[in-house]
């Protein structure tokens, strides 16, 4: 297989100083948390592809829908010479996105961003193979924090798909959104994926299958934490639990302890008790409506270009325009 350079921008020793802080802060607080950046060692990818595959988990193919149909308007209104993706996984439904640019002419470079090294090489090296015309640049990066250290190649197009977006807090999708902003030119897009309103029941399923891949999938950040920071976490004394919150109109997964226990982490010198059926918060997957989808981007400084759904109305996927601010 062909041989992609990666840039590196998380050491081994920086991420576990991130991770470190993450967890000091995190188990430490009132309603304990984790960040669900922490899923996604290399285990944590291959559980994920899983759950794209399942019956119940909707959101890939309801994306992969849209983009099937519209790529090639993506790349008819963009024309975009550099496609980058954020958080990248295995770039799967990019394909979709690469076939149309390159069909259009116009795409000379493909750079995707992800978290997990392993994913990332395992990607962007079979992508390089595929599409042998384009100039392939992994980034071993976090993008919440990394943005600025890009490539340009303008035009270029910033996909986010997958509806991550979903799993910041609002005031954290503002700062996030306002950060792609900076580091785009004026005209140039952002293709963003949103998870869609929808039944409470098809959503608590989607996030919590029969086959209990979500489950593992959600414990992993325990393994993460086990393996990097030494810590004895049992994963058998904790359940998975997936809650739709009404009000904030999001899922959150959660791991539950299924008795008082006491948790041991030297890496982050830190004792952590927990009580029967206490909760910890791994992650939000906020669901969006499509006014407000539209307004969040419009204070990032993004206009609204055009705006696409599935034949059940169960995803969005959004092209936005970056203005003058």
């Amino acid at each position: 297989m062909t041989e992609v350079d990666l840039d590196h921008h998380r050491s081994g020793d920086a991420v576990t100083a991130e991770l470190r802080a993450d967890v000091v802060a995190g188990l430490t607080a009132a309603q304990k948390w984790l960040p669900p950046k922490w899923f996604y060692d290399a285990d944590g990818s291959e559980l994920f592809e899983k759950i794209t595959q399942l019956p119940e988990y909707y959101p890939t193919r309801s994306e992969r829908e849209v983009l099937a149909a519209h790529a090639g308007d993506v790349a008819e209104l963009t024309g975009a010479h550099t496609l980058v993706e954020l958080g990248s996984g295995s770039s799967e439904k990019t394909r979709l996105l690469l076939d149309a640019l390159t069909g259009h002419g116009t795409l000379e470079a493909f750079v995707p961003l992800d978290v997990s090294e392993s994913a990332l090489a395992e990607a962007a090296e079979a992508i390089s193979k595929d599409y042998p015309k384009l100039t392939v640049r992994g980034v071993v990066g976090d993008f919440t924090q990394h943005l600025n250290l890009l490539p340009d190649g303008q035009p270029r197009v910033v996909a986010f798909l997958g509806g991550t977006i979903g799993n910041f807090l609002p005031a954290e999708r503002a700062v996030f959104l306002r950060s792609v902003r900076e580091v785009l030119d004026e005209g140039e897009w952002l293709l963003l994926g949103t998870d869609l309103v929808k039944d409470p029941g098809i959503l608590e399923r989607a996030y919590d299958d029969a086959a209990g891949v979500t489950a593992e999938f959600d414990k992993n950040v325990l393994r993460v934490i086990n393996a990097r920071l030494g810590a004895d976490f049992d994963l058998d004394e904790f359940d998975h639990v997936s809650h739709w919150d009404a009000e904030n109109e999001w899922i959150e997964m959660r791991l539950r302890a299924r008795r008082a226990l006491t948790v041991e982490i030297p890496g982050a010198d830190l004792t952590v008790t927990f009580t029967e059926g206490e909760h910890v918060r791994t992650e939000i997957s906020a669901k969006f409506r499509p006014s407000g989808v539209e307004a969040e981007l419009a204070a990032a400084g993004f206009a609204l270009e055009h705006w696409w759904t599935d034949s059940q109305q169960r995803f969005g996927v959004s092209l936005a325009r970056s203005v003058r601010g």
